[in-house]
C-alpha cells in the first residue's frame, strides 16, 4: 500500500491492518521460536551422533583388545596342552625305557627264563 492510500483509510481501517500486522508478527515470532528449537534438536542430535560414533569407535577397539586377548589364552592354553602330552608321552617312553633296562637287569633278557635270583649266579631253574 502507497502513502497516500494510507492517508484515505480512516482510522478504524488503520487499526485493523495494525492489529492484523500485529498478529502476523507473532505469528511469525512463534515460527520462528519453533524453527530455532529445531535448529538446536537438531545441533544436539548431531553432536549425540558424533558422541555415539565416538562411542561405538572405542567400544570396537575394547573388543578387539578383548578378541586379541582371548586369541592369546587359547594358543596359550593349546600350547601348555600340547607340552602336557608331549611330557607324557616322554614319561611314557622313559617308563618303557627303564622297563626294558630292568628286564635286562634282571635277566629277563635271557630267552624267557626265570634265573636263580636267590643266588644270583645266573643259572637257569629247570
Amino acid at each position: 500500500m502507497t502513502e497516500k492510500e494510507l492517508l484515505k483509510l480512516k482510522r478504524t481501517e488503520l487499526l485493523e491492518i495494525m492489529l492484523a500486522q500485529s498478529r502476523e508478527i507473532d505469528s511469525l515470532r512463534e515460527e520462528l521460536a519453533e524453527t530455532r528449537k529445531k535448529l538446536e534438536d537438531k545441533r544436539i542430535k548431531i553432536k549425540e551422533a558424533g558422541s555415539i560414533a565416538e562411542a561405538s569407535l572405542k567400544l570396537t577397539q575394547i573388543f578387539e583388545e578383548a578378541q586379541r586377548a582371548a586369541d592369546l589364552y587359547v594358543e596359550n592354553v593349546k600350547h601348555r596342552a600340547n607340552r602336557k602330552e608331549s611330557i607324557r608321552k616322554l614319561d611314557s617312553k622313559n617308563t618303557e625305557i627303564e622297563i626294558s633296562q630292568n628286564k635286562e637287569i634282571r635277566g629277563d633278557s635271557f630267552g624267557g627264563k626265570e634265573e636263580d635270583r636267590e643266588s644270583g649266579t645266573g643259572e637257569v631253574k629247570p
